[in-house]
């Protein structure tokens, strides 16, 4: 089935007309109002070129309303066969000062040079949401403003290449505001890649540290994850208490991410630390209990308290497996519970959350969670890992994340996202996404589609209802390839098969995509 639109594009307006800016302010027309008129675009029909309440700027004959609505109906379209800019608005006045949030639902093929959402002249800054690439699935984005001049213009903007196309469904524009707290990126690789001689540097060359190089773009929350006995000595809870010092230097809030394991724990394996192995299920919820609150009060101790604890990591399949597996259902309730109570011992404020890598499963993760529930596990956030290369498309996303969110009534974030910012290597060790048929189709592996796909990530859950979005962290910031800082704590020699999502450059400079620490 295809979603392009169907009909031919009438005459397009002269030359001089179609390369005219669209930040133009457009003249304002008689039919201003103070409540937004005509929103699901089902006043006109098929084929009509300006839908009711609404005014158009720039190529007027690729912008139109026809059938296949998100709801209802109709919808509104802008496509042309050829290169277009154009601008479908409409200026509301008599609006009583305050915030206001304008609602949308989207889809578009990608491919523009810029294809956004837009709240203006309203009295404060222009708000912008780019539109997520999504062909299929609609996907709800919003964008906050403050009115403060009684007025305000809701613009819908392309300005695209031949054969591009958005959909645009049931706008709203509504009182209240939005935004996430989160914008944050996991750096557990950072203590061991400086110590293996590892450089940042800004963007433009001059060299410094990597924690203050990311707060300067707004990252305002780190996560480290913590192992019980690594074989290389990093990530355990010496390194977490040295970098947590940095972190809440800088003025960020601290996220840790107990693996309760040696090394990486994660759907396909969730492997006991060595000095637990032959540890009944009762003594490993005292390990549990004892190796968390250790941790968490040592951090608090020395002024450092996380804000926010994961008990577990990728916990699709359970923990410390066997006896803490899905298929053991009441004792993984009670090894949960058992950390989640070590870490109300030490601070009642800490948000204690559960992490799946289901961030496209809506069925999967509404199955685990149902059966957390049922067994009493406690929890405060849910988190999900979400990569578009390997858990479906944006639109499977912000299902699965609404659900999460209402259905259990928490607040949600992605505890890991990234992407590539080049498909070249810059180790000996092949990368985990390597090649074109590995991408999401509309975000190539260059440092735009890296900042595009974190901004509408970001976007997505922004858009949580009943502000439970709470954020979005990078994984993994600062991974970049130094020799002995590989995936394997065991080895060496093993290469790091991510630095190509990193973010920071193969030149050591700060990327340009950080800009998405600064999304609202």
């Amino acid at each position: 089935m295809k979603f392009h639109p169907r009909r031919t594009i009438r005459g397009l307006l002269l030359p001089l007309a179609a390369g005219l800016a669209l930040t133009v302010l457009p003249a304002r027309t008689a039919s201003a109002a103070s409540t937004l008129t005509n929103g699901g675009f089902e006043s006109d029909g098929t084929g009509t070129a300006t839908p009711s309440g609404w005014s158009e700027y720039g190529d007027t004959g690729a912008s139109y309303t026809e059938s296949g609505g998100h709801s209802g109906s109709y919808r509104l379209t802008q496509y042309s066969s050829s290169a277009y800019k154009v601008e479908t608005y409409q200026y509301l006045s008599g609006l009583t000062n305050g915030n206001y949030t304008l609602t949308v639902w989207v889809r578009s093929s990608g491919g523009q040079n810029a294809a956004y959402m837009a709240l203006k002249n309203c009295g404060s800054a222009e708000q912008r949401t780019d539109l997520p690439i999504s062909s299929s699935g609609w996907i709800r984005i919003v964008t906050p403003i403050k009115v403060t001049n009684n007025q305000c213009t809701i613009s819908i903007n392309s300005d695209a290449n031949a054969g591009n196309w958005i959909n645009v469904d049931d706008v709203t524009f509504t009182s209240g505001t939005t935004g996430s707290s989160i914008h944050g990126a996991d750096i557990s690789s950072l203590a061991k890649s400086e110590a293996k001689g590892g450089v940042y540097k800004t963007s433009s060359g001059a060299t410094g540290d990597a924690l203050a190089i990311l707060k300067s773009y707004g990252m305002n929350y780190a996560r480290l994850k913590v192992w019980v006995n690594p074989a290389d000595g990093f990530n355990d809870k010496t390194h977490v208490l040295a970098m947590a010092k940095r972190i809440k230097a800088q003025g960020m809030k601290l996220l840790v991410d107990f693996h309760y394991s040696d090394t990486w724990a994660d759907p396909g394996a969730q492997t006991k630390p060595a000095t637990w192995m032959g540890h009944t299920y009762s003594q490993l919820k005292t390990d549990v209990y004892n190796h968390t609150y250790d941790v968490l009060n040592a951090l608090k101790a020395q002024g450092t308290t996380a804000d926010m604890v994961q008990i577990g990591n990728e916990i699709n399949a359970g923990i410390l497996w066997s006896e803490g597996s899905t298929s053991t259902w009441s004792q993984l309730a009670g090894l949960l519970n058992s950390g989640y109570d070590a870490a109300k011992a030490v601070s009642s404020s800490t948000v204690v959350a559960l992490h799946l890598a289901k961030g496209g499963d809506d069925a999967g993760t509404k199955s685990w969670f149902d059966t957390a529930v049922s067994n009493g596990v406690k929890f405060d956030a849910i988190g999900l890992s979400y990569y578009g290369y390997w858990h479906g498309p944006l639109s499977d996303f912000q299902t699965t994340i609404d659900d999460a969110a209402s259905r259990y009534g928490k607040p949600v974030f992605v505890a890991e996202t990234a992407y590539p910012f080049t498909l070249a290597n810059n180790d000996s060790l092949e990368n985990q996404i390597d090649t074109t048929a590995e991408l999401v189709s509309g975000y190539p592996a260059t440092v735009a589609g890296q900042t595009k796909w974190m901004n509408d990530v970001a976007s997505i859950v922004e858009a949580v209802p009943n502000g439970r979005g709470l954020g979005v962290f990078y994984w993994e910031a600062t991974w970049t390839a130094v020799s002995g800082n590989g995936w394997d704590p065991t080895d060496a020699t093993s290469g790091n098969g991510w630095e190509n999502q990193a973010l920071f450059g193969y030149d050591d400079k700060a990327l340009s995509s950080m800009t998405w620490f600064s999304h609202r």
